[in-house]
């Protein structure tokens, strides 16, 4: 069944399939609900699925202000509210896998379970620290020489030539909400996450690399880490098989 939520002004989009436990699914950045309709499947076996279409991706719109994780994460505990759902089970990958981190850190929460996910700011190099802030000196330039509104879109069209295939996919408000979300260090919210915690990683994975998932075994109280030789960032599409195996393991202990 196909429903839509509304949150302040924006529409949460969602499956709800299956039947038992409840279990929120929540997609990566540029993918939607359907990328991980095979984790569905699965999960389907035993749980009530919210599968979810994180705004601005899929069947929901963008968000109409530059959201963070907070903003996100309050989104998904509206839904959670609106369902009258309790102790959910989360299955986050990659920027679900954030928002996973967040809830289940201030929330009750049958079973996290993060697949390849972020949350874990990455190391930056001097290189990368002249790139950003000589794009920020370009940017002032830029807008004061042109003007706010032509500066802005001389700026985006920089922001697109410099930046990852994610960026440059994406919108220009949804670039300004990766841009955010990318900088969130979660790590201080780890230690508060009291549910058992499942992390399934491709040992392949660059976007986040299994070095992320050990610091998250490290900080989170009760997670063990499975990883997969010769995976990468979707180690669920990577190695179905298997994956499906040890998640069915886990939800069904």
């Amino acid at each position: 069944m196909d429903k839509e939520l509304q949150f302040k002004g924006n529409s949460l989009h969602y499956r709800v399939s299956g039947s038992g436990n409840p279990l929120i699914l929540m997609h990566g950045w540029g993918c939607n609900r359907d990328t991980v309709a095979s984790i569905e499947r699965v999960a389907v076996e035993s749980h009530t699925v919210y599968n979810v279409d994180f705004p601005g991706f899929g069947q929901s719109p963008e968000p109409d202000a530059v959201w963070g994780v907070e903003e996100y994460t309050r989104l998904i505990e509206e839904l959670v509210r609106v369902e009258n759902i309790q102790n959910p089970t989360l299955v986050g990958h990659s920027f679900g896998g954030r928002v996973g981190l967040l809830f289940a850190s201030r929330n009750p929460v049958g079973k996290l379970i993060l697949v390849d996910a972020a949350g874990v700011k990455p190391r930056r190099s001097l290189k990368y620290y002249y790139k950003v802030y000589s794009f920020k000196a370009s940017r002032k330039v830029l807008t004061t020489i042109f003007g706010q509104e032509r500066g802005m879109k001389m700026v985006d069209r920089l922001r697109g030539k410099r930046g990852s295939a994610d960026y440059n996919n994406a919108t220009p408000q949804m670039r300004r909400i990766l841009s955010k979300v990318v900088n969130e260090d979660l790590k201080h919210v780890m230690p508060s996450i009291t549910a058992p915690t499942l992390l399934i990683w491709g040992e392949n994975d660059t976007a986040t690399p299994l070095s992320d998932a050990k610091t998250m075994e490290k900080l989170i109280p009760d997670a063990g880490l499975v990883s997969f030789p010769g995976c990468g960032h979707y180690s669920f599409l990577d190695n179905p098989a298997q994956f499906a195996a040890v998640l069915r393991s886990f939800l069904n202990a």
